[in-house]
């Protein structure tokens, strides 16, 4: 199972990216357990300087708007 953190404030978009992780992950038959950081401490030690942002067990691999699908989908698989 792989280990997604969405990083950002609680805002319509990082709200939306979770979504967009757990239904590419659903279309994808992946299971996976998804993690919404709203910390500004722990966003800013993550890396991310803009949000949202994703991590796939533990590699941040997106920051700033909503992700591509078909890179999100790469990511997974990845």
């Amino acid at each position: 199972m792989k280990s997604i953190k969405v990083y950002g404030p609680g805002c319509k978009r990082c709200e939306t990216t979770a979504d967009m992780v757990r239904n590419a992950a659903s279309a994808l038959g992946l299971e996976v357990e998804v993690e919404k950081v709203t910390d500004p401490r722990e966003i800013a030690m993550a890396g991310v300087m803009s949000t949202p942002g994703i991590s796939v067990d533990g590699k941040l691999v997106h920051a700033g708007g909503l992700p591509d699908t078909s890179k999100l989908e790469g990511w997974l698989k990845g």
